[in-house]
């Protein structure tokens, strides 16, 4: 115990029995590592392995390998990759980042305080109160409920939208509050801060960011909900990716003014002053510093397009002509609704990015071998007639012996299962 050396030696030799353990269980066959990362109460990063492979019996295995503290270079499942679009936004924008960075120091001065929240819930009620006696809300089961304010997670779509969305809904709340705080606190730090926060959140350009990341996150949502499903429907998840796409690309084109006219009247309902799109635009707070370009070219192309831009620019970066091909083959090999999304070239697209597994004289077995399979699964056997995903199927094909008669359709069933594609099994190691 006091020899490093011999401690090395006992950690590798440690190290072999695994690897020997492992292999004897996979029988030398093909396997998958997830890999997930978490920080812990100390604040260390902690790293979630999940060992994928299926064994003899065509049955999909997931092995929880526990939490480990080490460094590792990870690649980011589909759906938090769709999600990092945003962060990817906000690191190379100047104006989006410095949007979050407003965003973030307001949420710290009413997420720090107890008191602060209270106040927020007090006047959200008086409110609420105020607009039922105008008759501009209504009562009624679900309906009025109390919002509140949350850190939005980088890799949580849900957690970014409810903060923006309820940061609209809550804005002259907000307001109220920290005028408030500016001029009732009694530490002159907190004061400065909350006057500068009231100044930054009433400005037009704020506004107009606020409405556009909203509306950016609003076109992603359906996307990265299917992505996120355990059991997905991976034609369906491409086509949505596919459509978000097209969105943010019709949003570019046609939907400039109408965003305008929503901050405008947002602006209008809150007494924020909108300022003419013709003038010099204003560089930071000081009216005295002015750049080359206009209010409406400095919004319109410097913000509005830009981020537009990236945000397509990261979403075909992430979900590239490999990726797609790749999903868009495990789904032809689908057994769902009787082989339902079986299509053959597609699936000879995807065995070529297994190009040790399939050489060109076993690419050209496998397109013999696809056409017998076809008709033999859905019409010789009734047992592949209600089979849901490519594990039952894997299963199906051991149990009948099938998986011998085409076995380089068995092989790339096998590499599919083991696939590292989105999925949310590794992220649950967490939550044991």
């Amino acid at each position: 115990m006091t020899s490093p050396d011999i401690q090395k030696d006992i950690v590798n030799s440690c190290a072999k029995e695994m690897v020997k353990a492992i292999i004897k269980d996979l029988n030398g066959d093909f396997f998958g590592i997830l890999v997930d990362e978490s920080k812990d109460v100390s604040h260390k990063e902690q790293m979630s392995l999940v060992l994928r492979y299926v064994n003899k019996e065509g049955e999909l295995i997931e092995r929880f390998l526990g939490l480990v503290h080490v460094k590792a270079h990870c690649i980011h499942c589909f759906a938090h990759q769709l999600q990092l679009t945003l962060v990817a936004v906000a690191k190379k924008r100047h104006d989006v980042n410095n949007f979050f960075d407003i965003l973030a120091n307001i949420l710290n001065v009413f997420g720090g305080s107890y008191k602060r929240r209270e106040m927020l819930r007090d006047d959200q009620a008086e409110k609420l109160d105020e607009l039922l006696v105008l008759g501009e809300v209504h009562t009624g089961s679900g309906l009025n409920q109390e919002l509140g304010l949350q850190r939005p997670g980088d890799t949580r779509w849900g957690s970014h939208f409810k903060t923006l969305h309820n940061f609209i809904s809550l804005f002259s709340s907000i307001v109220h509050i920290l005028g408030v705080l500016a001029n009732e606190d009694s530490n002159y730090q907190e004061k400065a801060l909350a006057k500068s926060l009231v100044e930054d959140i009433r400005s037009y350009e704020f506004v107009c960011i606020l409405h556009l990341m909203l509306k950016l996150l609003a076109i992603t949502y359906d996307s990265n909900m299917a992505l996120q499903k355990k059991d997905q429907d991976i034609v369906s998840a491409m086509k949505l990716v596919d459509f978000t796409k097209r969105q943010l690309q019709t949003m570019r084109e046609s939907k400039w003014n109408s965003l305008i006219e929503d901050v405008s009247s947002f602006c209008d309902k809150n007494g924020i002053v909108i300022p003419k799109m013709d003038e010099k635009y204003a560089l930071g707070k000081s009216k005295r510093k002015s750049s080359t370009v206009t209010y409406s070219h400095h919004l319109y192309v410097e913000v509005f397009c830009a981020a537009i831009d990236l945000q397509l620019s990261e979403l075909n970066g992430c979900f590239s002509e490999v990726n797609i091909s790749l999903l868009l083959g495990m789904a032809s090999l689908s057994p769902g609704d009787s082989f339902a999304n079986y299509y053959k070239n597609k699936i000879m697209k995807l065995a070529t990015y297994y190009p040790n597994e399939f050489t060109a004289s076993k690419l050209e077995d496998l397109s013999y071998e696809l056409d017998n399979y076809i008709d033999y699964v859905r019409e010789m056997d009734n047992a592949f007639s209600n089979l849901k995903g490519l594990g039952d199927l894997s299963k199906t094909l051991v149990k009948t012996n099938i998986h011998k008669t085409w076995g380089l359709v068995y092989l790339l069933v096998k590499l599919n299962l083991i696939l590292l594609v989105a999925t949310a099994t590794v992220e649950r190691a967490f939550l044991q």
